[in-house]
C-alpha cells in the first residue's frame, strides 16, 4: 500500500477541518473549532492496482498574527489550498500561500478548493477572480463541507495527481 502526506493550507476558518471530516468520516459540525497546530487523519483511496492511504495533515489556518510552520509541509506529496468564497481576503492569503509552499517543498500537485460553494450567493470571489486562478493553471473545485460538494472529487482529483492514475474514494477499513 501506498502512503502519502496531503496539507490541507488556508487562511484561518475557511473550512480545512470541515473538509477532512466530512471526507473521512462523513460528518459535519456547525460548531466551529480552530486547530492548534496540526491535527492528522488518514483515508484509503483506491487508485487503481495500488490503493493509496491519504495521511491529511490539517495545519492550523494562517492570519494577520500568525504564519503557518513551514516545517509542517516537509514531505508533503501534495496539498489542498482552501479558500473561503464568503471571504475575499482567503483568495489573497491562498496565492501567497501558494508561493512559500511552493519555495519550500517545491512543485507538487496541489488543487484549490473554493469552499462554501452553498453560499455562493453571497461570495466575494468573482468570475473575474476564478478566470486570474484559471490563468495560473490552477485546478480548482468548488466545495461545501456542509452538502457535502465537490469534496470526494478534490480529494479523488489529488490523489491521481499524486499517483498519475485514476481515483476513487473508499472508506478505510
Amino acid at each position: 500500500m501506498i502512503q502519502k502526506k496531503v496539507c490541507m493550507v488556508g487562511a484561518f476558518a475557511t473550512g480545512k477541518t470541515s473538509l477532512v471530516a466530512r471526507f473521512v468520516k462523513g460528518i459535519y459540525s456547525d460548531k466551529y473549532q480552530t486547530t492548534i497546530g496540526v491535527k492528522i487523519d488518514k483515508k484509503v483511496v483506491e487508485t487503481g492496482a495500488n490503493p493509496l492511504t491519504m495521511v491529511l495533515w490539517d495545519i492550523y489556518g494562517e492570519d494577520e498574527f500568525q504564519n503557518i510552520r513551514m516545517s509542517y509541509l516537509r514531505g508533503a506529496a501534495g496539498y489542498l489550498l482552501v479558500v473561503d468564497g464568503t471571504r475575499r481576503e482567503t483568495l489573497d492569503i491562498a496565492i501567497q500561500l501558494q508561493a512559500k509552499v511552493e519555495d519550500h517543498i517545491g512543485p507538487v500537485p496541489f488543487i484549490v478548493m473554493l469552499n462554501k460553494c452553498d453560499l455562493e450567493a453571497s461570495w466575494e470571489i468573482t468570475p473575474a477572480d476564478l478566470e486570474a486562478l484559471a490563468q495560473r493553471g490552477w485546478k480548482m473545485i468548488k466545495s461545501s463541507a456542509k452538502e457535502d460538494q465537490g469534496v470526494q472529487d478534490a480529494f479523488a482529483h489529488l490523489a491521481q495527481q499524486m499517483t498519475g492514475a485514476s481515483a476513487q474514494s473508499q472508506e478505510a477499513a
